[in-house]
């Protein structure tokens, strides 16, 4: 612990984490540690918090069971910055996304996100859209109107998938399964089931 000496803690006697996924680099989260629980935090090898908004520490996934695993801790060139790689068990955010980061304000083309980063992407919007309603959102009537609504979408676009891949042109399969993997993703979310419980179990089927 030679180093936290070199750490500048702010006049609340506080200093920002950033959370890395130590494998994809991806930033998971920033929250604030006061030197109580950066100790605990390398005393228990899990992230431990300072909750400014309730005044007291606080555990990673205590209550989740989406807790981190320490694995690195750096400080910036300033002292005045943690970096903490950690390796994530579920998910980071509350909303039910992988990252807090979620939200894109810009983006260049060639940044745009493919592949399994789009589930994860829209996820995370229907997740910001459950947390914070937003007026004439789709995403939002249906969470409204409950469980029933959600379902019988899904069962609805079931049975434009089967319909459109009765057609040689792949074009009306493609939207419609679009459309019903969107659906899903907002049941899921009605739900409370993350997309990290589905890749684990998907993994469980590809050995």
């Amino acid at each position: 612990m030679e180093g936290l000496k070199n750490l500048k803690f702010d006049e609340n006697g506080l200093i920002p984490a950033i959370i890395q996924d130590e494998k994809s680099k991806e930033v998971l989260m920033m929250a604030y540690m006061n030197e109580v629980s950066l100790k605990k935090t390398l005393e228990t090898g899990e992230t431990w918090f300072w909750s400014r908004s309730r005044g007291e520490l606080w555990h990673k996934g205590e209550t989740s069971g989406h807790i981190q695993t320490v694995k690195e801790i750096s400080y910036d060139c300033d002292g005045d910055t943690l970096l903490v790689k950690v390796t994530q068990e579920g998910v980071a955010c509350h909303t039910g996304a992988k990252s807090c980061f979620h939200n894109p304000i810009y983006m260049t083309e060639s940044q745009e996100v493919v592949g399994a980063e789009v589930l994860q992407k829209l996820y995370g919007v229907i997740a910001d859209r459950k947390e914070n309603p937003k007026e004439g959102s789709y995403t939002n009537y249906l969470f409204e109107k409950g469980i029933d609504k959600i379902l019988k979408k899904v069962g609805e676009e079931t049975a434009e998938v089967i319909i459109a891949a009765k057609n040689p042109d792949a074009g009306e399969l493609i939207y419609e399964s679009s459309d019903l993997i969107y659906h899903l993703l907002v049941l899921l979310k009605e739900k409370e089931v993350s997309l990290e419980k589905i890749f684990e179990e998907l993994k469980k089927r590809s050995k």
